[in-house]
This record gives C-alpha cells, structure tokens and sequence, in this order.
C-alpha cells in the first residue's frame, strides 16, 4: 500500500527500533511507496512513512532492494556533497563514504553482508541515517 510522506521534523529525528518478522507489512508498503515516487526518488526509510523501524528500501540500478536493521560496518573514502530529502526541503551539505560495508537481513530475515560503491553506498548511507535519527 502507498503511504503518505512524513514531514514533520520531530518524528524523523527519533531513532528506529530494530525490526522483526511482524513487520512484514511495513517492507511491503515502503516498497510501494518507493515505486510511486521513483520519479522523484531513490531511497527510502521506514520513518518517511511515520514507521520507526529499521528497514530501509533504495534503487540499485534498475533494481529496488531492502536492507532490515541494516549496520555499516566498514567505510572508506569520505567526501563532501548535497542531499535533497523527501520528507526535507531544499538541499544540504553532508559527509559520505565512497565505499561501505554492511551487515543487514533480507526481506526474508536472512542475514546478510554487502559491499556498495558510488551513488549507491551514498543513497545507503542517507537511509541508514534515517534509521538513526540523523537528518541532512
């Protein structure tokens, strides 16, 4: 299902919860929701769509992909650039890696490790941060 776009400051800068398996429905509406903004979109957190979980979707290429409680654990190659949001306004300055590591769950709750490059590591990363409360 196509979820409405969470705005409000207040709620995205509070941590997520790790997920479980009872969030099932969750991953299913973020991936809609991510399809019915790809136009203007490429990665998206649970938060964005007022739930405070750890589940992220993003675009690699031409494929949409979940990372549940996804972790960084290995980042090499920091850089500056600009971010526009979603849920922000405008555009803003923010430290990236170009390379990263990490340890997640599939949408079927297996675990997983992955290594992500480019644009890619740095939509990754603008998610992840989601998760964490951390807004550009």
């Amino acid at each position: 299902m196509i979820r409405f776009i969470m705005h409000d400051p207040f709620f995205l800068v509070q941590k997520s919860e790790p997920a479980t398996e009872a969030d099932r429905q969750v991953i299913g509406d973020l991936l809609d929701t991510l399809r019915a903004n790809l136009d203007r979109c490429v990665g998206m957190a649970a938060n964005m769509i007022g739930e405070k979980k750890r589940i992220i979707v993003f675009c690699n290429g031409p494929v949409q992909m979940v990372m549940v409680n996804p972790q960084i654990t290995a980042k090499s190659g920091e850089y500056e650039t600009e971010e526009g949001c979603l849920s922000l306004a405008g555009t803003r300055k923010t430290k990236r890696y170009r390379k990263i590591t990490v340890a997640y769950q599939d949408q079927t709750f297996r675990n997983k490790t992955a290594s992500f490059e480019g644009f890619t590591a740095q939509i990754i990363q603008h998610e992840i941060d989601h998760c964490d409360g951390i807004l550009i």
